[in-house]
């Protein structure tokens, strides 16, 4: 859809729908369509996401669209549950009286979407805004553009625009459209543009959720099982190419363990993607030239030990580990969303500790440990939006706990009923009896009704 008909559009969805989205049958009725037409063109989206990424269908299902069938499929059994209206605790100086929250839509959200994973995250945030009962204007990432393209036409296929309106195109697009007032605003992206975002909403005092990045630490104790945490690791860090906000930025580990730990990460690369990475079926590519050169830029930093090398006619970089980094080099100053894993040796868990509590809030952490106490003890002294112990990514993959992140990472949180609750007004009401009206919360006031008010509320 051209931005220029974006006014027409806003126009209808003020007048059209507004009753049947609120209808819980309804909800469910347009989720099992979407299920229905993503299933339709599932061949398509495989095909939209290798000519984006070179990403192979397996990973494409386990990362795009097999997340999303779950979500809807969670969304449609749980929708009546999660909107029922809720009832509260009423104090006494309110009897007689109950007090009641209802789940109200916030109208006409917009949702933008990154390019990483430009079919899940554009998807997620929408069976949420539709299970609320609203209407969506989406805009898709141009980055990915065949991912783009397979989008607008599942949605356009089983939408009309009044419902759920969809905009491609760059950031004059995203200019035009942030130039609106909504009811609600969803952006995943990297900061830079999320603070974009948030000025915008500022202006209508709009509400927003922003999922944004950081670099997000990995913690490998000296007692962890080494051989599953450098599988799951290397799974982590390279799963589309390091194209993952949620993937290991950098390692944390002593030098007790840490050359045993980069053979073992080094050895599972390989039997994911054999000696050549280059000809594996299973290694996606880096999306554009710009992040190919910006990535390429930080291998300079520390040792490569693992993988480097570089081909910008396939925009491939090898899976690669940098050890002998410090904190000061390109490579820790940035999110490096890219297949480069940069290892610093600490000397205790403290030092670790010490390393992500100087940085800004990370959106995910990893620990890698079987001791409860060096568990108990990283849980309780960093902060980051969410994360695994003994495992990386997955917790974003678990739609019954919220997702978001915390401080520079980002605000609010989705999937599952917090999606639902994200995008949903909690309307508290407070329903009167006219039964006894009491007489002492009128002037004039007396010492009486003074006694009485501090039995209650003193």
């Amino acid at each position: 859809m051209n931005v220029k008909n974006e006014e027409t559009v806003m126009s209808a969805i003020e007048t059209a729908l507004q009753s049947q989205r609120k209808d819980i049958s309804f909800r469910k009725e347009q989720l099992k369509k979407l299920r229905t037409a993503i299933l339709e063109h599932e061949q398509e989206i495989f095909d939209a996401l290798y000519a984006d990424f070179r990403k192979p269908p397996f990973e494409t299902f386990e990362t795009e669209i097999g997340t999303v069938l779950n979500e809807i499929k969670d969304a449609v059994h749980n929708i009546k549950k999660w909107s029922k209206v809720k009832t509260a605790r009423t104090p006494l100086t309110h009897l007689p009286g109950k007090s009641k929250i209802y789940s109200d839509p916030f109208g006409i959200v917009l949702i933008i979407a990154p390019w990483n994973y430009p079919f899940n995250l554009l998807m997620a945030p929408l069976i949420g805004a539709i299970s609320a009962g609203n209407c969506a204007m989406v805009k898709t990432a141009p980055a990915a553009a065949a991912t783009s393209a397979v989008v607008k036409k599942i949605l356009n296929s089983i939408f009309p625009d009044e419902y759920v309106a969809v905009f491609e195109g760059g950031r004059s697009i995203n200019t035009a459209l942030l130039e609106k007032e909504y009811d609600y605003i969803f952006f995943t992206g990297g900061a830079e543009v999320g603070r974009v975002v948030l000025e915008a909403a500022a202006k209508h005092l709009t509400p927003c959720t922003l999922e944004l990045g950081g670099k997000s630490p990995c913690i490998v104790a000296d007692d962890a099982d080494l051989k599953i945490a450098a599988r799951r690791i290397a799974w982590g860090k390279f799963l589309n190419c390091g194209q993952t906000c949620v993937a290991p930025d950098y390692l944390l580990v002593s030098s007790r363990v840490k050359d045993k730990l980069l053979d073992l990460i080094i050895d599972e690369t390989k039997k994911f993607y054999g000696d050549d990475p280059k000809s594996s079926d299973h290694f996606p590519r880096i999306i554009t030239d710009n992040h190919f050169d910006r990535i390429s830029r930080l291998l300079s930093s520390g040792d490569v030990i693992a993988g480097g090398q570089t081909d910008k006619s396939e925009r491939y970089i090898a899976p690669t580990i940098l050890d002998n980094v410090s904190l000061d080099d390109p490579v820790m100053q940035e999110e490096i969303f890219g297949p480069v894993l940069p290892v610093i040796t600490v000397d205790s868990m403290d030092h670790a500790i010490s390393i992500i509590t100087a940085r800004p809030k990370p959106l995910a952490m990893y620990l890698f440990t079987r001791n409860r106490k060096t568990k108990l003890k990283v849980l309780k002294e960093t902060t980051c939006g969410g994360g695994c112990v003994n495992d990386t990514l997955m917790h974003f993959a678990n739609g019954h706990i919220p997702f978001g992140g915390v401080g520079m990472s980002g605000m609010g949180s989705y999937h599952g009923e917090a999606g639902f609750r994200t995008f949903s007004h909690q309307k508290s009401i407070l329903e009167k009896s006219n039964f006894f009206d009491n007489p002492f919360r009128y002037a004039p006031y007396s010492n009486l009704g003074m006694k009485i008010l501090k039995m209650f509320m003193g």
